[in-house]
């Protein structure tokens, strides 16, 4: 085997970018609805990913939700339509915003080609999934340092689309949600080499 044809075998195309930010989004939300205790521990169960053990709903709800804006979410990607994804935690009664995990995206760009009529980027999939592996972990270490949630939370996604972007029927349009007296935490970043993907998460302090 060339070096060359070792290269495009390693190479990440656009459609496992897309899988692998969206596969990165399903188990960072369900790592932070487990650690803030959004709902019983009772309803997670671990599994193997990325190299770690993940916590994941077995609330079919939750998980039909997750899937149904994930699934959107990957054929958005490979448009280059979104622009970052929310999970926005507000207090069950008084509908106060007290959490704000966003998911900012970049596109990139500079070292991408085109194969058989397919983009393709020049990243080792092994390298990738460290990457992400890294975030995930500082997710769960980020959340024993955040203010404890003491009241019942829920949660919500928001996807910021560029305007052209035709959204589901069912989909609601939401206005910005602030938080009073916030700080905010940058997580690492993780790179496909055609999406790049920044993690930021806002907290409300006393």
């Amino acid at each position: 085997m060339t070096a060359v044809q070792q290269q495009t075998r390693n190479a990440i195309t656009l459609k496992g970018s897309a899988k692998l930010v969206t596969d990165y989004l399903n188990y960072g939300i369900n790592s932070i609805l487990f650690q803030r205790g959004i709902y019983p521990p009772e309803s997670f169960k671990a599994e193997e990913h990325f190299g770690l053990s993940i916590l994941v709903s077995t609330d079919e709800k939750i998980n039909e939700f997750l899937q149904s804006v994930l699934t959107q979410m990957k054929d958005w990607l490979m448009q280059e339509k979104i622009q970052k994804l929310s999970l926005v935690v507000t207090n069950t009664s008084t509908k106060e915003v007290l959490e704000r995990w966003d998911f900012r995206l970049e596109y990139e760009k500079e070292n991408v080609k085109e194969e058989n009529g397919e983009l393709v980027g020049n990243k080792e999939l092994t390298v990738i999934q460290k990457e992400i592996k890294d975030v995930l972990r500082q997710i769960c270490s980020t959340v024993s340092f955040l203010p404890l949630l003491d009241a019942p939370c829920e949660f919500d996604l928001h996807i910021y689309t560029k305007p052209d972007c035709e959204v589901p029927a069912e989909w609601n349009e939401t206005g910005p949600c602030f938080i009073a007296n916030s700080q905010e935490l940058q997580l690492r970043s993780f790179s496909t080499s055609l999406h790049k993907m920044n993690t930021v998460v806002s907290y409300k302090t006393e």
